[in-house]
């Protein structure tokens, strides 16, 4: 289990144990699945690069359950080559930023890629889960977009939403991605907070030599980690999530908890931020 530290402690961190408390990295491992369980609202992180075998699901000790979706759900977005995922018996093909929901008590689930040379590379999001909802596919072209931010402001996005309670529905998952536009380099400036939330950020589609420089901490008393390719920053209700790379890029926000509601945050005022 990985523990977070509190917003005290945090303000008094190195950059090591910044990095420990609030950054995953290592998940993508070629023909492995990685999980990684954590403490904001029990999520679990996952990363699944099939090549010439299928990877199953387990479920590991941590749940004290009989396979994975026992008492959970799960999104599936595919940030590599074209693969597929069978969930009890039917398979679903996951294009690149192709999502899959994968509802509560769906027992047996496996991952492949079409070209074990190019494999696909799936990112796993998973909370528990108090209701059961059909698993579902949202194909890239289907997810609802939109565009904010311009380019004088360096913020220029399209936002896609898989996941959320107009969309494919879930018990308290809500997943999407955000895609920089070129040119353009911060995301979610101005700043915000989720009090009844928690969110994580899996930053991809980034050059071998660049990187996302992402805040976080409480929004008068930020801190920094810089983020590469395929690393998730974690988010928990007090801290702010805001980042500025050095290229364009895009990343995967997913978020668990008290409610569904997108627009549930607390915004700061940039003169407040420090």
């Amino acid at each position: 289990m990985h523990y977070l530290p509190d917003a005290e402690r945090t303000k008094r961190l190195t950059t090591d144990e910044l990095r420990s408390g609030f950054l995953v990295q290592n998940l993508f491992t070629p023909d492995a699945i990685t999980l990684r369980h954590i403490d904001l609202d029990r999520v679990v992180l996952g990363g699944a690069v099939p090549r010439g075998t299928p990877l199953k699901l387990e479920a590991p000790p941590s749940f004290a359950s009989a396979y994975f979706a026992e008492r959970r759900e799960l999104g599936v977005l595919n940030v590599g080559s074209v693969g597929n995922v069978v969930v009890d018996g039917k398979t679903f093909p996951l294009a690149p930023r192709d999502v899959l929901y994968i509802g509560r008590g769906s027992r047996e689930v496996s991952f492949a890629s079409d070209d074990a040379g190019n494999p696909a590379r799936f990112y796993i999001v998973s909370y528990p889960a108090h209701a059961s909802h059909p698993t579902k596919l949202a194909p890239r072209a289907t997810a609802e977009t939109s565009e904010l931010g311009s380019t004088e402001r360096a913020n220029r996005r399209c936002i896609a939403k898989y996941i959320h309670s107009a969309g494919v529905q879930s018990a308290q998952l809500v997943m999407g991605v955000t895609q920089l536009m070129p040119g353009s380099v911060w995301n979610t400036m101005p700043s915000h907070t989720h009090a009844r939330r928690t969110e994580v950020y899996l930053y991809f589609d980034l050059p071998n030599d660049a990187v996302v420089v992402h805040l976080v901490g409480e929004p008068d008393e930020t801190r920094h980690l810089v983020v590469r390719n395929g690393e998730v920053a974690l988010s928990p209700p007090w801290s702010v999530h805001s980042g500025c790379g050095t290229s364009n890029y895009a990343f995967c926000w997913a978020m668990g908890g008290e409610n569904q509601d997108y627009t549930d945050m607390q915004s700061v005022d940039m003169i407040d931020l420090r």
